[in-house]
């Protein structure tokens, strides 16, 4: 069974892309999705054994590297925290290669987008069920490499091949802090098992020096793993890559956005969870940089016109509530969110695209409008998905999110009542562009050409049903797994995450007061009534306030990002390549190495030829005194070889008789 789990998405991925050329869409579709329908159900049926019965399995394959102290397995865990992921990877795997058949099956390289996508599954699989960090690393560049092939899949596109390189290039800044992590991990306990290194790893109390400063061992580790972690979880500063990666299709940005490569980031902190609770300081590091993105990416949501990207930013802002949620120490409470974010923006995501594809594959909300009686279906799942995300009563977004900002107020510290902060504001901004994006796509004038609108249509039953699906998951997951993840008595992650003693303050959170708690929701209500107001009466005020100076420049600084690409782009990247060119192509490359490389001997041999042809005249005592000369040397050579001193001698003497 746990073999099945494992390989059959790479299976899928190796007969796809064999059958794939010669096959239609439909046969290639039922492969993938029959595969994925069996991981499905042995996904599931493990899920309720580790409910059940608390089951925990450990499975190696066979040994893979053995040298030396290291010795790496092929080698599985299936605890509580890997198969409730599995749960939320395969069935939105299942449902997104379900979705692509009716999204994508008329493209000519369908069979490759299919085996992509069951590739992609494979390491995501790998990641999570790993149970050492050489394997999980496999994992992550896995992953890595499937979201560039994935978002270039239309490689005739040029804004598609720089958001794969983007995207695949932003990445290995993380890949390579988490790759020195993990050296130090093993130079320091031995071993790259997890069982081996949570053990041992509050016995190291060792430091580890630096430019001859002291660092503490268990803050170095934690640091790098965690700025590893931001890059796949796009967190401030590495988070560009992410809003770009909606240049692939729809059910790419669904797969990448809310159950793959952003949760292994968030999936690793928690995995780690033993290593990050012996520092203090990388806490609240995680705490700092989480409550900013959260922010800092709900604030850009409010001012972007592509109806993808709004989303890809409400991913980044709710990534940034997981990750401050790790900070504070609340792991199984940022795993439920985790969960639930994953199931409501796979639902948005597949409804935009949905959308778009109905309406020729424009994705500007400014040239949308008056959707609602064209896409009743599209509105009822746009209100869910957009509801679970802001965090209204009873839909699934709501259980977690409030858990979230909750768990960081009963802290009380400094940095726990800052994030605290910047996480109602950014609910109160979530549900600000969340109304926007509803009225400007459902509910305003229509901008779209008329011949569009009227060619367009409820979407089709083959993405009905995905959708469908989804939206009954954002409605109840979060009931229905509220007292498993999260609940005060459970042990459900009691064998997978560990807490600090210190740490624990999952129990106070049920003494805080009925005012505390629905701070949040009233931040919440208010994004909502304040957006359904501006946009609903009072448009016209805030495109006057657009048209004015300040307007305008308030809204190109956030509408650009906060100029984070441009920062990047002329900052960094232009000055770095500037100074690659003058300095190692022009000075080492074209300097060099050309001139000690072949090119200049080849020009030394030239130069020498050439000088040497002057003794080529053709009379014959002109080579009389060369070979003359030559001898001469070479006999001189060897006697001085030979007699060293006493030739010198004698040539001294014979010169001076010549002279004198």
């Amino acid at each position: 069974m746990l073999n099945y789990i494992i390989f059959l998405p790479l299976s899928s991925f190796i007969i796809s892309i064999i059958i794939g050329t010669f096959c239609g869409s439909f046969y290639v579709a039922l492969l993938a999705v029959v595969n994925m329908s069996i991981v499905f159900y042995f996904t599931w049926f493990i899920f309720f054994k580790s409910v059940i019965i608390g089951l925990t399995s450990y499975y190696s394959l066979c040994t893979w590297i053995k040298v030396s102290f290291l010795s790496v397995n092929f080698g599985f865990v299936f605890d509580s925290l890997s198969v409730s992921i599995l749960m939320l990877v395969i069935t939105i795997s299942l449902l997104v290669h379900v979705y692509s058949y009716g999204y994508i099956r008329d493209d000519p390289h369908f069979g490759r987008f299919i085996s992509y996508l069951s590739f992609f599954t494979f390491f995501i699989v790998l990641l999570v069920t790993s149970d050492n960090f050489i394997l999980i690393f496999i994992g992550w560049e896995g992953v890595g490499l499937c979201s560039y092939l994935l978002i270039n899949f239309w490689f005739t596109r040029v804004q598609a091949n720089k958001a794969g390189i983007k995207a695949i290039l932003v990445n290995r800044v993380g890949d390579f802090f988490l790759a020195i992590g993990i050296f130090i991990l093993f130079f320091e306990i031995g071993s790259v098992d997890y069982i081996i290194v949570f053990s041992q790893f509050s016995l190291v109390t060792s430091k580890v020096s630096i430019f001859n400063i002291d660092v503490d061992f268990a803050d170095l580790v934690s640091l790098f793993i965690f700025l590893g972690a931001i890059g796949k979880s796009a967190q401030i500063g590495l988070h560009t890559w992410l809003p770009d990666a909606i240049e692939g299709p729809t059910p790419v940005s669904a797969l990448i956005h809310s159950a793959t490569i952003v949760t292994a980031g968030v999936f690793l902190v928690i995995r780690c969870s033993q290593i990050f609770e012996h520092s203090a300081f990388t806490l609240w590091f995680i705490s700092l940089v989480g409550g900013m993105t959260a922010l800092f990416a709900a604030v850009i949501g409010v001012f972007q016109n592509d109806i993808k990207k709004v989303i890809a930013y409400s991913t980044c802002s709710q990534l940034g509530y997981i990750v401050f949620s790790c900070g504070t120490s609340c792991y199984s409470v940022s795993f439920f969110h985790l969960v639930n974010h994953g199931f409501f923006k796979a639902l948005l995501f597949l409804t935009a695209g949905g959308i778009i594809h109905s309406i020729g594959d424009e994705q500007d909300i400014r040239r949308f409008g008056g959707l609602l009686k064209v896409f009743p279906f599209c509105y009822s799942m746009f209100v869910v998905g957009s509801l679970s995300l802001g965090g209204f009563p009873f839909f699934s977004g709501f259980f977690s999110k409030d858990a979230i900002l909750e768990g960081a107020l009963v802290v009380f510290s400094t940095q726990s009542h800052f994030v605290y902060l910047c996480g109602i504001l950014a609910a109160f901004f979530t549900c600000f562009y969340s109304c926007r994006l509803i009225y400007l796509v459902f509910f305003s004038k229509p901008r779209a050409h008329k011949r569009v609108v009227e060619a367009s249509d409820e979407i089709q039953i083959d993405l009905f049903f995905s959708i469908f699906i989804l939206s009954i998951f954002s409605l109840f997951s979060g009931f229905f797994f509220r007292e498993l993840f999260i609940g005060a008595a459970t042990p459900f992650f009691n064998s997978s995450i560990f807490r600090h003693p210190i740490n624990d303050t999952l129990l106070d959170v049920e003494f805080i007061s009925i005012s505390a708690k629905i701070i949040p929701l009233v931040f919440s209500f208010s994004g909502i009534i304040i957006g359904f107001l501006f946009y609903f009466y009072i448009g016209n005020l805030l495109y006057r306030f657009k048209l004015t100076s300040v307007g305008r420049s308030v809204y190109t600084f956030f509408n650009k990002k906060w100029f984070f690409d441009k920062f990047f782009s002329e900052i960094l990247n232009q000055p770095f390549f500037i100074a690659c060119y003058t300095w190692s192509y022009s000075n080492v490359e074209k300097g060099i190495l050309e001139f000690f490389g072949p090119f200049g001997f080849s020009q030394w041999i030239q130069r020498v030829g050439s000088q040497v042809s002057y003794f080529h005249t053709g009379f014959i005592y002109n080579y009389s005194g060369i070979v003359f000369i030559t001898i001469f040397i070479s006999f001189s050579l060897f006697y001085f070889y030979v007699c060293e001193i006493f030739y010198i001698l004698f040539l001294f003497f014979m010169v001076m008789t010549v002279l004198f």
